[in-house]
């Protein structure tokens, strides 16, 4: 399994010749984050331009599945659970204010490894669905950067994101008890700080990550740093 980071919630899950894609940032996002690749499955955890790119995951004859809300799905022998959440974000500029929208919780393994993908979550208090669908998983994406880091703000600086901030995020990591923990939509100051809750103040940044998964066998709680490509 190879994982590659291209910024805020956007991640790459390759395993042999299957592509999974996160939350495609799309070129309505006011980011200016842009990659472009053929992706088999798409899961998007919000409908929010940062999120909501499958624009983004078109090449050639690959078109991808496209999943974007709470269920149970069956993709090419891989199984997908989503959880319902809900998350506050930043609505159009012109509005000013932030607006609750649907968040999905994603579960679903690769390759033998459990993963669990918050999205832009923003309540520490998981529901008890939610807990129990997670359980511990091998792999946590989680958010550390809400409640007004620089890229949470609207261009006008009146909105911000209310997604998990470094403090809370380190507390639901812990009880989760994943062997690995990705943190996500961050800038340098709330990586930072999360990395400081963690205890994990020297972690080495990478530009991807390759896993197979007897490397987690003596995982525990470990924080990975990913760079956004």
């Amino acid at each position: 399994m190879i994982i590659t980071y291209f910024g805020k919630e956007f991640f790459k899950i390759q395993q042999g010749g299957m592509v999974l894609a996160f939350n495609p940032v799309s070129k309505a996002s006011k980011t200016g984050i842009t990659a472009k690749f053929g992706a088999d499955i798409a899961l998007v955890t919000t409908n929010h331009p940062d999120y909501n790119g499958i624009e983004q995951l078109s090449h050639g004859e690959r078109e991808p599945f496209v999943i974007s809300g709470p269920g149970d799905y069956e993709i090419k022998e891989i199984f997908v659970k989503g959880v319902l959440s809900e998350t506050e974000l930043p609505g159009p500029a012109k509005d000013g204010v932030n607006k609750k929208h649907i968040n999905t919780i994603y579960l679903f393994a690769v390759d033998g490894i459990n993963i669990a993908f918050l999205g832009p979550l923003d309540d520490a208090e998981l529901s008890k669905e939610s807990r129990e669908a997670i359980n511990t998983p091998d792999i946590l994406f989680i958010p550390v950067g809400g409640k007004g880091h620089a890229e949470a703000r609207l261009p006008d600086g009146q909105g911000r994101a209310s997604m998990l901030d470094a403090k809370s995020a380190a507390k639901l990591a812990s009880t989760l008890e994943p062997k690995l923990i990705i943190p996500m939509d961050y800038d340098d100051s709330s990586l930072k700080a999360f990395l400081k809750e963690m205890g994990e103040e020297k972690v080495e940044v990478v530009d991807k990550l390759t896993l197979k998964r007897k490397d987690l066998e003596t995982k525990e709680g470990e924080v990975i740093v990913l760079k956004a490509t």
